[in-house]
């Protein structure tokens, strides 16, 4: 039997070191900061968003809201029509996130993303006009805005104006929402489709820019 030399003390610790670091390594969990590192180049540092890469203000939404919306990324719940180009955008991303954990952590970070006030970027909406028509989503999301997590209706206060049309405007063309699967996306439907036109949508998210104030 061939011989087996014993390394000396200090080389058996140093190995011992090592093997202990690459467990860590390998078992760390990534907090949600670190998650978040993967939106940063199209939602910004602050969550602010970026209409040139067609990413909404997400700082401050609710981490359930966030949670959902990345699940139904990466189920292919939402983001699945050809004509959704942002949704194609975020459904690889979405599907970095490997665990429930990691979904998790990242919408809790998001959250905690101090929110504000977008700019508005668009002209002929009429607030006026709008507030009548908004009186049908208080029911969810309530008369400010602020939303109610039993109906599944987020805070639409921040996300910015020229996002609410876009979504208007693929809830109403079922883009959006049509999946049996997301069921509070479904909701959402009936509401787009009773807005008359475009203009009526730009009525109605000039009226909730007004919310955030």
């Amino acid at each position: 039997m061939p011989r087996i030399s014993k390394l000396p003390a200090a080389a058996a610790l140093g190995l011992a070191v090592c093997l202990f670091g690459l467990t860590s390594t390998a078992t760390a969990k990534p907090s949600g900061k670190d998650l978040y590192a993967k939106c940063v180049n199209c939602h910004g540092e602050q969550g602010h968003g970026n209409q040139m890469f067609l990413a909404p203000g997400i700082a401050g939404l609710p981490s359930w809201y966030v949670e959902t919306q990345l699940k139904n990324f990466k189920t292919n719940v939402r983001g699945y029509h050809y004509e959704d180009i942002a949704g194609h955008r975020m459904r690889p991303m979405a599907r970095m996130l490997r665990s429930d954990e990691e979904l998790k952590a990242v919408s809790d970070f998001v959250s905690k993303l101090p929110a504000t006030l977008p700019k508005p970027t668009l002209k002929g909406g009429d607030a006026s006009a709008g507030k009548a028509a908004y009186a049908t989503c208080t029911a969810c999301h309530g008369a400010d805005g602020k939303g109610n997590q039993a109906l599944g209706a987020p805070d639409i206060r921040y996300t910015g104006d020229w996002y609410l049309l876009a979504q208007l405007k693929k809830f109403k063309a079922g883009h959006r929402g049509a999946n049996p699967k997301d069921v509070k996306g479904m909701t959402m439907r009936p509401m787009a489709m009773g807005l008359a036109d475009e203009q009526a949508m730009k009525d109605v998210v000039a009226y909730i820019m007004t919310l955030g104030k």
